[in-house]
């Protein structure tokens, strides 16, 4: 039995693969990854990074020499950017096939890009680029909008649409990712419907050069600025002359590419005055299933079957279609999060005009924000006399889909962090990797800290400070942070502090309102309390309460101390119908900027004060802001149930210590006569164990909070409480802590107070 060597042996070739077989072939399967399930089927295995061309080449000649390549046909692939290794191992071992060169013209887009234009073929505008700092002179001739990519890559990844310059560092930052070489291409956008096309090409015994179009499909686009492909419809519906035009301009590229013996695909876009201009065109037949299903469904052709001819340098058979039917592919697009169930495949599979459905998702994978074309949850293929039917069919199939996720897990936080710069604008927030005040972007208003940001920076300072100090000799193996408050059952002793002033301090990203609704859903998901604030303006509270009434979840609200004592009643009043779990204070906001500038009078309160608006609510009472043991000794007195020891951030004096120096001597001094909670700096489940360990029954944690809300709504938030509460819960587990209350100042090393201990 004659060989065929397969380049790539993931999903998307197995088609091809079993085609082989059918064919009479013994296929020889080269891919990069061990477990890849074409080696399942394959004759021979081999593993062999595939992208690197050279390297296929050589392995290729090894076992040919070794006698394990006995007598190889042809060399092919499908569906993956390969070309440029099929190319090179036909060269090696004299099989057909096109120019190496060619094929690396049709893997790299720069190189592409100056081969059509050299062919005077109508394709976007383009720069290749090389470094940042090129792209603005880049964007100057090109003008907006602007297409980023990587000069070698497939699958839409590191493709973005840049449609303002305050997006270029973001997007630069997100494309380059994608890049293993660093090269990059800089293209005009041409809006317009885009059209996917199969051809194929050889030349007969005669030596006479051919050129077939077997396949142009509409393809369906998503998902601005990226560009995800939702599915695609075969046959077009595009008028006749344009589907011409794609015709010539399709083999055009191909013969400008050298691409004149084996597959090609294409992604040509429509324009506006109904011409046709080149996306991309590969030396391959297309993935997405348009060359292993929909085509072969809709005409009747086996296209695979062709291209494999041709890669055994045969004239292809059959290439007439028998049928016309409408054939579409149908992406299942899951939202991000960690699938907990996924099922309902044999009842879509069942469904009438129903070909396939393919589940590329198991339970317990993570599904990702998407951003490109990789990572869908599945996909589903109809078959139909007609475009309305198939649609319907894929729609029923659909609704027989069985999917339950974790929206905690799934959140890119490199994608919200983008998101929230874009939000918050550059004068806001930076959105440092690391949040401890030394690149602050702003002050107050703003995410910063008033003056020169000590206070703010001490935070995270003092937390540096202290270091854990494990204990491993233990039979301990498992630990909980399960933590009761305020009556309430938490998952961990980690909540949201409260945060008001959203037009002021964060650039109107959000509103008061859809900040609350965000901190609500995502600590009710997380079995945690979301605690709020009343805000500087007059009104804002009542919108802050809506958001409480709408989301049925536990929160406290916190009010600044106005001078108006009446006021502040009014708003307790409001907050208990709507619902509110407890109420409270925060008494270092005396002379907050933002109540100031929103002309809010703000008073220092003293013990009656406080005691009259104790007795004004039969709430659980919170003072906040609490940095002296004076101040601690004077809110057990007046009744209160719980304190936060806080600086406010640094948003209110310079000078103020960082919360952890503080914790210790007020958690020492009020004991167990009032719930000692505390916040500032708290960036991860191991500061939370440091504050524990210092004092606190419970931790808060404000502007990672805000940034995760503002960047990735709830399910940001949702991450961050889940991921802190996992950080406390291994740590504990190192730390031999069965519970929270086993956390003790002895697993605490301070670095600064005892650098000789060990």
């Amino acid at each position: 039995m004659r060989q065929l060597l397969v380049l790539g042996g993931g999903f998307m070739q197995l088609p091809l693969i079993q085609k082989t077989r059918q064919l009479g072939y013994a296929p020889v399967v080269f891919d990069g990854d061990p477990r890849a399930p074409g080696f399942e089927i394959a004759e021979l295995a081999v593993h062999c990074d595939i992208i690197d061309a050279e390297s296929c080449a050589r392995r290729a000649l090894q076992l040919q020499q070794e006698g394990q390549l006995r007598d190889i046909a042809g060399a092919v692939t499908a569906g993956t950017d390969m070309s440029q290794a099929v190319a090179c191992v036909a060269r090696s071992l004299g099989l057909p096939g096109i120019d190496p060169a060619d094929a690396l013209a049709a893997t790299n887009k720069v190189l592409m890009r100056k081969r059509l234009a050299k062919h005077g073929i109508k394709q976007p505008r383009f720069v290749p680029l090389w470094k940042f700092s090129e792209l603005h002179h880049a964007m100057d001739e090109l003008g907006l909008p602007l297409v980023l990519k990587p000069a070698r890559n497939m699958g839409s990844r590191g493709v973005i649409l840049i449609q303002k310059r305050e997006e270029v560092y973001d997007a630069w930052r997100h494309s380059t990712a994608f890049s293993g070489s660093g090269e990059m291409i800089l293209e005009e956008y041409i809006p317009g419907d885009e059209l996917s096309v199969d051809a194929l090409a050889w030349r007969d015994q005669d030596g006479q050069q051919h050129f077939r179009i077997t396949g142009i499909a509409d393809r369906l686009i998503g998902g601005l600025p990226w560009f995800v492909e939702s599915g695609h419809n075969m046959p077009s519906s595009q008028p006749a002359a344009i589907l011409a035009k794609a015709e010539q301009a399709m083999i055009a590229a191909m013969e400008a590419l050298g691409i004149t013996q084996g597959a090609g695909k294409g992604d040509l876009r429509i324009t506006s005055d109904g011409q046709i201009a080149i996306g991309e065109v590969a030396a391959r037949l297309s993935g997405g299933f348009m060359s292993s299903h929909t085509y072969p469904e809709h005409s009747g052709v086996d296209l695979l079957g062709a291209v494999i001819q041709i890669a055994c340098g045969q004239s292809p058979q059959n290439l007439e279609p028998t049928r016309s039917m409408v054939a579409i592919e149908r992406a299942l697009i899951a939202p991000a999060g960690r699938i907990e169930s996924l099922g309902g495949q044999a009842e879509m599979q069942a469904t009438e005009h129903i070909t396939n459905v393919f589940l590329m998702k198991k339970p317990g994978d993570i599904c990702y924000e998407l951003h490109n074309n990789i990572g869908k949850l599945g996909h589903v293929i109809a078959c139909a006399p007609d475009l309305a039917t198939a649609e319907a069919a894929v729609g029923r199939a659909n609704a027989h889909l069985r999917f339950v996720c974790d929206p905690s897990f799934g959140v890119d936080w490199s994608d919200v962090a983008q998101k929230a710069r874009q939000r918050f604008g550059a004068h806001i927030c930076h959105v440092c990797k690391i949040c401890d005040g030394t690149n602050c972007a702003s002050g107050i208003p703003g995410m910063g800290g008033v003056g020169r940001m000590r206070g703010f920076q001490d935070n995270s300072k003092a937390l540096a400070e202290i270091k854990i100090r494990p204990g491993y000799i233990h039979k301990l193996d498992s630990a909980s942070p399960a933590w009761t408050f305020l009556g309430q059952d938490l998952s961990a002793p980690i909540m949201t502090a409260p945060m008001t002033g959203v037009q002021t301090n964060m650039g109107g990203s959000l509103s008061d309102y859809e900040l609350s609704r965000e901190l609500l859903l995502a600590c009710k998901a997380q079995q945690s309390i979301a605690w709020l604030g009343d805000g500087a303006s007059a009104d804002r509270y009542l919108e802050i309460l809506q958001a409480v009434r709408e989301c049925h979840a536990p929160a406290v609200l916190i009010c600044k101390p106005r001078a108006d004592l009446g006021a502040i009643r009014e708003r307790f009043a409001a907050a208990a119908e709507a619902g509110i779990l407890a109420l409270g204070i925060d008494i270092d906001a005396i002379a907050l900027k933002t109540l100031v500038a929103r002309q809010g009078r703000s008073s220092a309160l003293d013990l009656d004060d406080l005691s009259a608006l104790r007795q004004a609510t039969d709430k659980p009472f919170v003072l906040k802001g609490i940095v002296s043991v004076q101040d601690a000794e004077a809110a057990c007195q007046i009744g209160a149930d719980a304190i936060i020891v806080s600086n406010h951030g640094g948003r209110v004096l310079d000078e103020v210590p960082g919360s952890a120096r503080l914790l210790p001597d007020i958690a020492a001094a009020v004991g167990d006569r009032i719930t000692v909670l505390a916040d500032g700096g708290v960036r991860s489940g191991e500061d939370t164990f440091k504050m524990l360990a210092l004092g606190a029954k419970g931790i808060l944690f404000g502007r990672m909070a805000a940034i995760a809300a503002v960047g990735g709504g709830h399910r940001a938030v949702q991450s961050l409480l889940r991921q802190y509460r996992e950080e406390l819960q291994q740590t504990m587990l190192l730390c031999g802590c069965a519970q929270v209350s086993d956390i003790k100042n002895k697993y605490l090393f301070n670095t600064l107070k005892d650098p000789g201990k060990n």
